[in-house]
Order: structure tokens, then sequence, then C-alpha cells
């Protein structure tokens, strides 16, 4: 499973990533951090993933709650999660039995928001 990648946060909130796309060029380790994480999301899967669990309590679900809402089984579901978790957009928690419930990573669902946010005049 490839190495989660670092969560982008806000300049303000004490992390660091990248100035929004308007005000400075990124990198090009910037850059490939960035598309990692907006490949993640470009995906309807994953997106539809992402909504059901900010829409729940915690913002958190468990993979077994969010089989009969997409329709889809839970090996998809798993690959889909894990991909989220690779991109730091979500972390995983392991819980009694073979339970895992996941949770959004609201930090870099910010940074994303900042980074792409265009300058207002």
């Amino acid at each position: 499973m490839p190495k989660p990648l670092p969560v982008i946060e806000l300049a303000s909130a004490g992390g660091a990533c990248c100035a929004p796309l308007a005000d400075a060029p990124l990198t090009a380790e910037q850059a490939e951090d960035l598309a990692v994480r907006l490949k993640a999301i470009a995906d309807p899967t994953r997106l539809r993933l992402l909504s059901l669990m900010l829409a729940s309590p915690g913002m958190q679900a468990c993979t077994c709650d969010l089989t009969e809402p997409l329709g889809l089984t839970q090996p998809t579901i798993t690959h889909h999660l894990r991909k989220l978790t690779a991109a730091g957009l979500v972390v995983p928690e392991r819980r009694v039995g073979n339970f895992t419930y996941y949770r959004v990573v609201s930090d870099a669902l910010t940074g994303l928001a900042a980074i792409l946010a265009p300058v207002t005049a």
C-alpha cells in the first residue's frame, strides 16, 4: 500500500504545503502531491464516499455502512477508501472485531480549497 501523503494544511493553521495557485507557482514536488489528492477526489465514487462521511456524525463511517448507499461490494468500497487514505483525505481506525471506520481529515479538504481558491480583488 502506498505511503500516505502529508496533510495539506493552511499556512495560517500552522502547516504549510503551498500558497494558493494564484499567488505563486507550485514546485514540481508540490504539484505532484496536489495532483495525487485531486486525482483521488476526481472519481465519482470517492466523491460520494466523502459526501456520505461528511454528512455522518463525526464525519466518519464504517465500511459496512457505505456499501448499501453506493450499491457496491465491501471490497470495492475498501479499494476506494484506501485511495482516499493514501491521498491523506481520510484516516482509518480499526474498532472492535473487523470493523474499520474512516474519518474525513477536514484540514486536508480545507487546504485543498484554499490552494484552489482564486484571488479575489
